[in-house]
């Protein structure tokens, strides 16, 4: 489990106990580590920004923390990568089942996937580690690299 998800992290993009305004915020600041590392065009953060306005991604799991999964379309990514977001606060995403309903999320990945296909499997590569919440805690109180990478294992 996550083992997919470890080997697509991107280092320079996982950023742990993040403080932030909006979910925007958190889009933008993992959109820039993410062109910065080399892993997406210029386009990619406004794109994802608009696609999270109009296919929302905010995931509620039921448990004491939820997520979103905010990602755009293969046009605006390079080479595949996962950027995430730990957050000292919840910040709301709108739910990607119910979009008028808002879900406060503390743990965010970005996909920046090149393939249709890669995004469907890291869609479901992330659901599995959602649907288990000793993985979340872990996750969302991870410390450093080492601490997400252990609790991905």
């Amino acid at each position: 489990m996550g083992g997919k998800l470890a080997e697509f992290l991107v280092p320079g993009a996982v950023c742990l106990h993040l403080e932030t305004g909006d979910a925007r915020d958190v889009i933008r600041v993992i959109g820039e580590k993410l062109l910065q590392a080399g892993y997406v065009h210029p386009t990619f953060t406004d794109a994802a920004l608009e696609r999270e306005k109009n296919i929302p991604t905010g995931l509620p799991l039921g448990g004491r923390f939820n997520a979103a999964i905010p990602h755009t379309d293969i046009e605006h990514v390079i080479r595949p990568g996962v950027g995430m977001a730990t957050l000292t606060r919840p910040v709301v995403f709108m739910n990607m089942v119910s979009p008028q309903e808002p879900v406060e999320a503390q743990l965010v990945f970005v996909l920046a996937l090149e393939q249709p296909k890669s995004q469907i499997e890291m869609l479901q590569e992330i659901a599995g580690v959602l649907q288990k919440p000793s993985v979340v805690e872990a996750l969302v109180a991870a410390g450093n690299l080492e601490d997400v990478y252990t609790a991905l294992k």
